[in-house]
């Protein structure tokens, strides 16, 4: 089973990796973008076949080391 992982800041916190990618849009006059945040995605390969208990690894895995949870939020899906 394969656990895809996205990790961005949650709102309100500064994000100037994206407010730098914006810029650098804009200088390219892409004029049509609003705002950008920048995240990571953590792909995972699992030899886990249980949906429940892949998704209980995960998330404690995010919890303690994927995402940093006092800023970022994280989602996980499992495919």
């Amino acid at each position: 089973m394969k656990a895809i992982v996205n990790v961005f800041l949650k709102a309100g916190v500064l994000d100037s990796q994206g407010k730098a990618v914006h810029h650098a849009l804009e200088s390219l006059h892409f004029d049509g973008v609003k705002d950008v945040r920048v995240g990571k995605q953590i792909i995972l390969q699992l030899d886990e076949n249980d949906k429940e208990k892949a998704m209980a690894d995960v998330t404690k895995m995010c919890e303690e080391l994927l995402a940093n949870t006092v800023i970022e939020d994280y989602e996980i899906e499992l495919v």
